[in-house]
């Protein structure tokens, strides 16, 4: 009994670590035997983890802002938002955003870099420069929260959007860092217009993440508000499309444009006041469903949430117990 105690409390312990790390908009990604978790942060943060519970902080993507990024953006102070991580081509594609809170002055860039492995000698991120900007009163949209996804036809998509007009796609080139032309953007979710809240009218829906499981394309968004500590209302809803452009609808058959979109998680109120800003991806032949959460018992403090994702008998995803 001694050692059934010790081990439970062991194991106890494994399965809070991962829920004490900070991290807002995580996304993750696997080399080799290690998980490496990229969040919003000064210069992008960066974790490393052998089990996906033992978290070690690494140094950050960027020591210093990318030339570009300054030009742009002259009152950038290095408080990068929204990365995702991706393999493709024999590299690794970094997408990031950077702006000014509130507003649509936003730009997406993207690094690549060889390996992961801050040991390794080929470890050297290469900025790749501005591939998205939005520009207040010439865009209805907002190019922050990119997402890269490459469909079963290896034609590569970069999602993204937060407020204004709602969410965006748009079809990028081989090289993964340019967009391909004619440029043609495609809409994919959007709320009903509410005005008491920001971004022209629109409600908040933020944070695209494409995900393929049989035949259908997921389009999981967040919607509502972040970033308010124990205020904060943020949770996960859901579409899909056989297509990757959509149009994305959600159980009740309610086209995502038209402010439609199936509840995957939200706060409980007991544990996370707020959850959002997912990613999903397949380890060891499990789904796993990432996002940060507002942690109810820490003064509302966003924290990283790993959890085991399944499908029901109709396609739909769903937590596991």
């Amino acid at each position: 009994m001694k050692y059934l105690i010790i081990y439970l409390c062991f194991f106890l312990s494994l399965s809070t670590t991962a829920q004490t790390i900070p991290a807002h908009d995580p996304v993750m990604i696997k080399q080799d035997s290690v998980y490496y978790m990229f969040c919003t942060g000064q210069g992008i943060t960066v974790w490393s983890s052998v089990n996906r519970v033992d978290w070690k902080k690494e140094q950050p993507v960027f020591a210093q802002p990318p030339a570009w990024l300054l030009k742009e953006l002259p009152a950038f102070k290095g408080h990068t938002w929204a990365p995702d991580i991706s393999y493709h081509n024999g590299q690794y594609y970094l997408y990031y955003a950077v702006s000014a809170f509130g507003k649509n002055t936003s730009c997406i860039g993207v690094a690549t870099n060889k390996t992961l492995h801050p040991g390794s000698h080929d470890y050297h991120w290469v900025d790749q420069g501005k591939l998205v900007q939005s520009v207040p009163g010439r865009d209805d949209w907002n190019a922050i929260d990119p997402n890269l996804f490459v469909d079963d036809t290896d034609t590569a998509w970069l999602a993204f959007g937060s407020f204004w007009g709602g969410l965006k796609l748009v079809q990028l080139n081989g090289d993964l860092v340019s967009l391909a032309h004619p440029e043609e953007w495609h809409n994919l979710a959007s709320r009903k217009s509410e005005p008491d809240k920001p971004g022209g009218g629109n409600s908040a829906i933020e944070a695209p993440f494409l995900f393929k499981k049989g035949k259908y394309y997921y389009l999981f968004v967040s919607v509502d508000f972040c970033c308010r500590g124990l205020k904060s209302n943020y949770k996960v809803l859901v579409g899909r499309s056989e297509k990757a452009t959509g149009p994305y609808i959600d159980k009740d058959n309610i086209p995502m444009m038209q402010g439609g979109g199936s509840l995957v998680v939200a706060g409980d109120t007991t544990n996370w006041v707020a959850v959002g800003h997912n990613s999903v991806y397949t380890f060891d032949g499990k789904d796993y469903i990432v996002y940060h959460g507002y942690d109810a018992k820490d003064n509302g403090k966003p924290k990283l949430v790993i959890r085991e994702l399944r499908w029901n008998t109709t396609g739909w995803p769903e937590l596991a117990p």
